[in-house]
């Protein structure tokens, strides 16, 4: 069965984003490596320390600032300009799959790149704000990274569960999808009717129409290529 390259919802998660050099969560070293999750990633944590939230971040921010998308990245972009009604979701906050040219990204975890104020709500370049504590141009409030901390609820779930429903086929790529809400997405997917892939580089043992198991920026620029020349994917 051939389905057309329309409806597809794709997630993406941190092993994309580490193929470009950008450090997981978890890991040997990964993004927790010299921090504590409660010290740097918490509301609570930036009312008593913002300081040290702000360093953290500013860390990672300089990390992404230097990284280049790599070939999951570019390829997906040229998934997405091949077909109709294709969204890419990601629980990464960095800004790879923009600088590899896609648009409309949807971050549910929000975007490390940004600074928001939360007294107004104003948005500004993390990179380049006033370190080592960014203020707020119009109301003088200390701005805080505009990304979703732990006890926070994602982004755009709404919109997100209505992309689901209506998706034809369902991409995971680099994601364990083991935590909530990720972790339903794919049974919310399959339950729609939808057809599912996997890409990670270990087995995740998910009953899945389709799992290819390796990196994501050497096995997606073969996939894709084949999907775009048979103008769809083939499904047993």
């Amino acid at each position: 069965m051939l389905l057309p390259l329309k409806n597809i919802f794709i997630l993406t998660g941190a092993g994309i984003s580490a193929e470009s050099g950008i450090p997981t969560f978890r890991g040997e070293n990964g993004l927790w490596k010299n921090y504590k999750i409660e010290d740097v990633a918490t509301p609570a944590a930036f009312n008593k320390n913002p300081r040290l939230v702000w360093e953290f971040y500013y860390e990672r921010i300089d990390k992404i600032l230097n990284a280049k998308p790599n070939n999951a990245h570019i390829a997906l972009n040229r998934l997405v300009k091949s077909g109709e009604n294709i969204n890419i979701v990601t629980q990464n906050v960095d800004n790879l799959h923009e600088k590899a040219g896609s648009k409309n990204v949807i971050h549910m975890h929000g975007e490390i790149m940004q600074a928001v104020c939360p007294n107004c709500g104003a948005i500004y370049d993390a990179a380049k704000a006033d370190r080592p504590l960014p203020k707020c141009k119009k109301c003088d409030s200390m701005l805080r990274p505009n990304v979703v901390w732990f006890g926070e609820k994602p982004r755009f779930l709404e919109k997100i569960y209505k992309l689901l429903t209506n998706s034809s086929i369902f991409i995971s790529i680099g994601t364990s999808g083991v935590v909530y809400p990720a972790s339903e997405f794919y049974i919310i997917a399959k339950e729609s009717g939808a057809k599912t892939i996997f890409l990670n580089i270990e087995d995740l043992h998910i009953r899945t129409d389709q799992y290819f198991l390796g990196k994501a920026a050497v096995l997606l620029p073969h996939l894709v290529n084949k999907w775009i020349e048979h103008d769809g994917i083939l499904f047993n």
